[in-house]
């Protein structure tokens, strides 16, 4: 037995997910706090928090780039990456430049490059969806190859997964 996600009625749409098992009945399954969204959430879910793990991405290190690139006070940038930190999804690194006192440079962990995927969906959707162009200002493209790169959903097998060809069951009931 399975449901639509969100599924109003007996004709559901095929844009949604399917929910198999006791996950169909919708009243009687509610994640709560068992949601891996609303945890990831929980870690990168403020604006602020995801432009610093953009940054990273982008070859961002140090503190006081961090709070200029992301346009956040020091305070922010601090608190930002202390729960990023925190969180594993990055590691401080001690520098130190002559005549300077010991700093921390921000590097990603392994943690926190498996957010690539989700950092570059969201490029990409924001740029197809709220620009007046309808396409993101820069390209992200294969440095090996020079091909266009793009977040997508694929199988194990390696086939695309559109959203109506997915289903969620609980872990292990296969």
């Amino acid at each position: 037995m399975s449901a639509t996600v969100g599924s109003a009625g007996p004709t559901e749409p095929a844009e949604a997910a399917r929910l198999e098992g006791e996950l169909a009945d919708r009243d009687a399954f509610r994640p709560g706090d068992r949601c891996p969204i609303a945890r990831a959430l929980g870690v990168v879910g403020t604006r602020s928090a995801m432009l610093i793990v953009r940054e990273a991405f982008y070859g961002t290190t140090r503190f006081d780039d961090f709070a200029a690139r992301v346009e956040i006070t020091p305070a922010v940038a601090a608190a930002r990456l202390k729960e990023l930190t925190e969180a594993g999804i990055l590691r401080r690194e001690p520098y130190r430049e002559p005549g300077q006192r010991t700093r921390h440079e921000y590097r990603l962990t392994p943690m926190g490059l498996d957010l690539a995927p989700v950092v570059l969906g969201l490029f990409e959707w924001g740029g197809r969806h709220l620009t007046s162009s309808g396409r993101p200002p820069l390209d992200l493209v294969h440095d090996e190859c020079g091909a266009a790169v793009h977040a997508e959903v694929r199988c194990e097998s390696g086939h695309p997964v559109p959203l109506a060809e997915l289903r969620l069951r609980r872990a292990g009931s296969a």
